[in-house]
């Protein structure tokens, strides 16, 4: 069930701006394996973390660093699951944050949904049920 969506686009001209004016930014919201790739890169994480804190109806005890974006093996971006992030999640019942991001024509986007562990089931009087995942549907 999904609990939770967040979007984000971020101007990346106006980001690289804000990075110039204040170097130290960089250090502060990225991790040192993020800060190492290219502007464009950054900004979609930079929408990505944006796009969790929505998702999540806020940072709470959230940092930057709490909300690394990482590749598996076959480059699909995702979370790192860090211990404040999984607090985070657990809190609004989600055990999962989905992720896609892309950036294009100076502009970078990122899209968030959290989802629990039940999806949601209709009963035959119309109320929902909670059933969770890897069960049989009546």
């Amino acid at each position: 069930m999904i609990v939770g969506i967040g979007v984000d686009t971020v101007d990346i001209g106006r980001f690289e701006r804000g990075l110039e004016r204040t170097p130290a930014l960089r250090a502060r919201l990225f991790t040192p394996e993020e800060r190492a790739l290219h502007l464009d890169s950054l900004a979609a994480r930079f929408a990505a973390k944006e796009a969790l804190i929505k998702a999540l109806g806020g940072s709470g005890e959230l940092r930057w660093h709490d909300m690394a974006v990482v590749r598996d093996e076959h480059r699909a971006p995702s979370f790192e699951p860090t211990e404040r992030l999984r607090g985070a999640l657990a809190a609004v019942g989600a055990e999962r944050a989905h992720l896609s991001f892309a950036h294009d024509g100076g502009i970078a986007t990122a899209f968030v949904v959290l989802e629990s562990g039940a999806v949601p089931r209709a009963e035959p009087d119309g109320r929902g049920d909670e059933t969770p995942r890897g069960t049989e549907l009546e």
